[in-house]
């Protein structure tokens, strides 16, 4: 054969196979990218919710018994409300037969709704201490405590103690509480309690300063006088009691309305609520408590505004520190109302509910004096609160459908390695009988089908296996419009190896398929033996996969493809695959007769069965499993002979090994799809439809895909949970495939060395294989086209003795 030389300065012309490659790598890369993303978000989403239930960052320790030589006496023997004016210290207490209802770790689905119909039953408002994560996932709740006039503080975002926490995290917890209650109902608050604190007088060294940076900003904290204990479910009794102040002093009494269970407290709020009631108590909220301090101050001093020299002594209602600026209680206008003042849910000032800032806010809409503590949220606060909220009930409907997925994926996986494992056994011990038989012995003629595409490397050792076969054959080499001199090559490797039976034909390049439908027609014996052209054959492999056609049921075999090139990892890797997925796989589904592919690199097939289904099929990119399937649909059996050994190159490199399984995988779905309606047709076609579909489906997309859920929460929860659980469980989801492969090692009589290289495939190979199918699906999904590829060869697979060993 001649060839013609490019003139010098002129690009030769891409080639049809070229320019498809060319597009579809230009296709691929928006789709890889989206893989990528899509497992991001993923992994984002994972953690957003982790963070949400304090599995991500969560901080468990609690401080007790710390000293308070720092403290000054004045704090810790002062009123609940603590705020800082010009870093000094101001105290409030509750006014007298006032009651202020405080509420902490809430908000909670159960209990915070109960809590918020009785506090609206008996006209009473209530002040919530809320965490952060909480209002995150439960908005509504907030929503309609702010609009039924209920007061709401910052509880931190995940109920960490803060005195063990850096500024920096400090800061987060106040600025992402701030935007949940921006996004849950549209306002921030001046309102801090921290978790695990109590009366002023259990204020630390180490709270101290979180107290006075805090104040620094604008927040009040709230401590409490009076606590009903109710976390220890002591009885209805025993909680009223506790909760109930002595004599007529007013008090910050603290419930729980989440964090555990908090029957008891349901029942006993309403009873509380009436006792006090009937002993002459009124209900506030803290700014409420703190505008009545207000009013008493000026009817001390004699004034209908301004501000006196501190809190009204005899009334008891308030200290003030040594120092401290004379008012130490909010500035109200005549109508209650207070001046406005600068908001921030992002950890800026956000003014003081004392000091002339509090009440409400000037301009603020529907909040009254009992809210003087809520801001109206706007701006960029208002817009990323809302933005954290859409986040979080994704996360909220994302990872426990996730969860419920790796339920589900994990018994289908167990589910699986069980079937394979009985059905294998039963496969081997049926077909390796000393009495087993198909039926006369075939010895009749057969043609080899060997379609290349630039297979310069390797077709010279696929046809120097053939030339050793002990089955009498005849060979069609159908040469793809190579450009590299196979068909040349594969002339001179005939005439050497003395081969009179060798055929080679050129066609212009039109893919694989095409390639095999000109040897299906071609062919002069009614068995037509199909292998890729870098595939070997031993001498007896024609023979043993021939042998089923004694039956004349069956209209298609497959034969048992094995790596060539294991000894590198990737080429290992491999090797365990065929072994165990697809080998595996391939006696399980010879049993239940739903057979959904036969390798491209070894297949046998009756000639008259090809042209009855059409012949190989363009329609998809797994020819092999288009016609598999629509055999099976024709009412012809496919069956899976074990002894029939081809050994193929396997591909050597990641970006290879990416190409062609992107390729089965896609074309698997492209073969699906495209034979749906088999599932409501009658007959043998319908038997596939109702049982192989399904299995192939569950099997080899549903479960690939949704697989790595197991890694993911692997990870997850050996960095956030239980390192040492989660390992452990990894360690015998790993046993079993171990057994699994194993067990299909010794049933190919392969060599349990490379077996070693499992654990490291679980955590490599596996995950480019997930990526790969997703990166299939979303290629489906977006109805992307994608055509068949060639992978580069070396050649390097050559006798199977040597392959073999």
């Amino acid at each position: 054969m001649t060839t013609t030389t490019p003139s010098r300065g002129r690009r030769r012309a891409p080639t049809r196979m070229e320019r498809a490659a060319g597009k579809a790598a230009a296709l691929q890369r928006p789709r890889v990218i989206l893989a990528l993303l899509l497992l991001l978000g993923l992994t984002c989403v994972m953690l957003l919710d982790g963070y949400l239930r304090a599995e991500v960052g969560g901080d468990q320790r609690v401080r007790d018994g710390a000293s308070a030589s720092k403290v000054p006496d004045k704090v810790l023997n002062g009123g609940p409300i603590l705020t800082f004016r010009d870093g000094k210290p101001v105290t409030q207490s509750i006014p007298k037969k006032t009651i202020v209802l405080t509420f902490d770790d809430g908000p909670n689905p159960t209990y915070t709704p109960t809590v918020l119909k009785i506090l609206q039953k008996y006209d009473v408002p209530g002040t919530f201490f809320l965490v952060g994560s909480m209002v995150s996932r439960y908005p509504d709740i907030v929503k309609q405590m702010v609009a039924q006039g209920n007061e709401v503080g910052i509880h931190t975002f995940t109920h960490v103690d803060l005195s063990y926490q850096s500024d920096a995290r400090v800061k987060r917890e106040m600025e992402q509480t701030q935007l949940a209650l921006a996004g849950a109902a549209g306002i921030t608050t001046t309102l801090f309690r921290a978790p695990y604190s109590s009366e002023t007088d259990a204020i630390d060294n180490y709270s101290y300063p979180v107290y006075k940076k805090l104040g620094a900003s604008g927040y009040t904290s709230v401590f409490v006088d009076t606590d009903s204990d109710d976390w220890k479910q002591p009885g209805v009794a025993k909680i009223i009691k506790w909760a109930t102040p002595s004599g007529t002093s007013g008090s910050s009494v603290l419930f729980h309305d989440a964090g555990g269970v908090r029957s008891q407290t349901m029942k006993a709020l309403p009873k509380y609520i009436e006792k006090m009631k009937a002993k002459g108590y009124t209900f506030t909220t803290v700014s409420g408590a703190i505008a009545k301090n207000a009013s008493a101050q000026r009817a001390a001093n004699g004034t209908g505004a301004g501000t006196g020299a501190g809190a009204a002594a005899g009334s008891g209602t308030g200290t003030v520190e040594a120092g401290a600026q004379p008012s130490a209680a909010p500035s109200v206008n005549a109508d209650g109302s207070a001046p406005g003042s600068s908001t921030s849910g992002g950890g800026q000032t956000v003014g003081s509910a004392v000091g002339g800032t509090g009440g409400t806010r000037s301009g603020t809409r529907g909040i009254s004096v009992q809210q003087g503590a809520h801001r109206e949220a706007t701006g960029m606060t208002l817009y990323e609160g809302k933005a954290l909220i859409y986040a979080v009930t994704v996360a909220e409907w994302v990872v426990p459908g996730l969860a419920a997925g790796l339920t589900v994926v994990g018994v289908a996986v167990m589910g699986r390695f069980g079937m394979m494992l009985v059905l294998a056994r039963r496969h081997y011990r049926q077909r390796n009988k000393r009495r087993f038989s198909w039926g006369p012995t075939v010895t009749r003629p057969v043609t080899v089908i060997v379609p290349a595409y630039n297979e310069k490397e390797c077709i010279a050792n696929t046809l120097e296996s053939l030339a050793k076969s002990t089955h009498p054959i005849e060979i069609i080499v159908v040469d793809d419009g190579s450009s590299d001199g196979t068909s040349e090559i594969a002339r001179e490797a005939a005439r050497s190896f003395g081969m009179t039976n060798v055929r080679v034909i050129r066609q212009e390049n039109a893919g694989k398929p095409a390639a095999l439908n000109n040897g299906v027609r071609s062919a002069s014996y009614d068995i037509v033996v199909m292998m890729d052209g870098d595939t070997v054959f031993e001498p007896d492999t024609v023979r043993q996969l021939v042998q089923p056609f004694a039956d004349p049921e069956v209209g298609a075999v497959a034969g048992n493809a094995k790596v060539g090139n294991r000894n590198t990892v990737i080429g290992a890797w491999q090797h365990i695959e065929y072994v165990m997925g697809f080998n595996l796989d391939r006696r399980m589904y010879d049993l239940l007769r739903c057979m959904p592919t036969i390798p491209g690199a070894i297949g046998a097939f009756r000639r008259d069965a090809v042209l009855q289904v059409g012949g190989m099929s363009e329609d998809t990119l797994a020819e092999d499993t288009d016609i598999t399937i629509a055999m099976h649909r024709q009412g012809w059996r496919v069956v899976y002979q074990e002894h029939a050994r081809a050994w193929t190159e396997a591909p050597a490199s990641l970006k290879q090994l990416w190409s062609q399984r992107y390729r089965w995988s896609y074309g698997t779905m492209q073969a699906l799809w495209k034979h749906r309606k088999s599932l409501t047709d009658k007959g043998p076609s319908g038997r596939f439809g109702r049982v192989g579909m399904p299995l192939v489906v569950i099997f080899q997309i549903i479960t690939p895909v949704f697989a790595p859920l197991i890694d993911v929460f692997t990870v997850y929860s050996m960095i956030f949970v239980d390192f040492w659980a989660s390992l452990a469980m990894w360690f015998a989801v790993l046993a079993i495939q171990l057994l699994c492969a194993a067990y299909a090692f010794r049933l190919d009589r392969e060599k349990y060395r490379y077996l070693l290289m499992m654990p490291l495939q679980q955590l490599a190979y596996r995950q480019m294989m997930y990526l790969v199918l997703i990166h299939s699906s979303i290629t489906a999904l977006t109805g992307g086209r994608l055509r068949w590829q060639k992978l580069k060869r070396t050649g390097e697979v050559g006798t199977p003795a040597g392959a073999s060993s």
